[in-house]
């Protein structure tokens, strides 16, 4: 799995988040993404890579702005990883 978090620019409250998970739930197969207006990222946990350019095209379609993006490899830690 992949984690990729996106900057974004223009959040400004629990709605923008909640409109911009929807739309990223749209756009993309994800397993979870949630956003964060305080930090202007959006999180999303995903099977395959994200197409960077369709997204930031939606994104600036609902009046946001994605500054960037980064990935990196993503494992799940169960519930007996804890403490080591």
């Amino acid at each position: 799995m992949i984690k990729t978090t996106l900057k974004i620019d223009g959040m400004a409250c629990s709605m923008c988040e909640a409109h911009m998970n929807d739309l990223i739930r749209k756009v993309a197969k994800v397993k979870k993404v949630a956003s964060s207006a305080k930090a202007g990222e959006t999180v999303v946990i995903s099977e395959e890579e994200l197409d960077i350019p369709l997204l930031g095209k939606e994104i600036e379609g609902i009046g946001y702005r994605l500054l960037s993006d980064s990935s990196e490899p993503y494992e799940k830690k169960g519930l007996f990883h804890f403490g080591k």
